[in-house]
């Protein structure tokens, strides 16, 4: 018989992330589940013990330092063992991005083994949001902290278990183009997105010019502008403030930014009818940046 803790949580099932449920669990000998599936995504991590983890047509045998991970609406099946039965602890959740995070951590279906050597932190962090389980605003906020926490544990461990080899510099172009879609309306630099990603400017540099053509420096220029172009269209709001809302907090630095991409100022640009070019601009840089996020 297996001797659990566990609790389920009520949400408005909205957010980026955030957690359904979790527990920890002693199992008795060849205590199982399954085959059967959940409404959301299930990490098991083993605490201890060794039992196996079935999931499309493949057979894992797992041990302490070792978790798996359940998909939504997928049938998987699980057992301990008969001579030395696992325990183990378990965080369910969903989001509009977990699927994002998951695959950057390189957890998928075809993947969804994990090695961890924080087992005393995870046990840690599993217990926290057990014992913050009100139905109220800060234990709610807690818990789906403590998520992102526990994610990130093992994504800062040793690694997924026969992950797929990944293109590290895709990866790392990515990551640039998300911080500077994030981040365009703020005084950044090349400097910055390079500390960000955790690669030296140089490389950046060769990166951008292999997947995008252009330079990380001419591809955050672009951005702004066509952000830039937008407003002009779209608001009356002045040039100075249009330049602060584009990470420009010189409005002459703008403007000269500005010409030099479109052959004209922003104020001769505005009394001129461009909304047509601007969408397709706006199209452009949107597609790039499709071709470049796809899977």
């Amino acid at each position: 018989m297996e001797k659990a803790f566990k609790l389920d949580f009520v949400n408005d099932k909205t957010g980026s992330l955030y957690v359904n449920c979790c527990g920890c669990s002693q199992t008795a000998p060849l205590h199982s589940f399954g085959p059967a599936s959940k409404p959301h995504y299930l990490i098991h991590y083993v605490l201890s013990g060794k039992g196996h983890f079935r999931f499309h047509d493949k057979e894992y045998q797992l041990e302490a330092g070792y978790g798996f991970l359940i998909q939504p609406n997928e049938l998987a099946f699980y057992q301990a063992d008969a001579k030395d039965p696992w325990s183990y602890l378990w965080v369910g959740f969903a989001g509009s991005r977990a699927e994002e995070y998951l695959h950057s951590m390189g957890l998928s279906d075809r993947h969804p083994i994990f090695s961890c050597d924080k087992s005393e932190e995870l046990y840690s962090i599993v217990r926290d949001m057990m014992e913050h389980n009100t139905f109220g605003i800060a234990d709610d906020l807690r818990r789906n902290g403590l998520l992102g926490v526990f994610l990130s544990v093992i994504a800062d461990s040793a690694g997924v278990v026969a992950r797929e080899e990944e293109d590290k510099g895709n990866q790392y172009v990515k990551k640039a183009v998300s911080f500077i879609q994030s981040n365009y309306c703020n005084p950044i630099k090349v400097t910055d997105v390079a500390d960000y990603v955790c690669i030296n400017r140089s490389y950046l540099y060769t990166l951008f010019q292999n997947y995008l053509g252009m330079s990380p420096q001419q591809f955050l220029t672009t951005f702004r502008i066509t952000k830039a172009r937008e407003l002009l269209d779209s608001t009356n709001y002045p040039i100075e403030s249009i330049a602060l809302s584009c990470g420009y907090s010189d409005a002459l630095v703008f403007t000269k930014a500005f010409h030099a991409m479109k052959g004209m100022s922003p104020s001769k640009y505005r009394k001129e009818s461009h909304k047509e070019s601007t969408k397709e601009q706006l199209q452009e840089v949107e597609g790039l940046i499709a071709r470049l996020l796809k899977p």
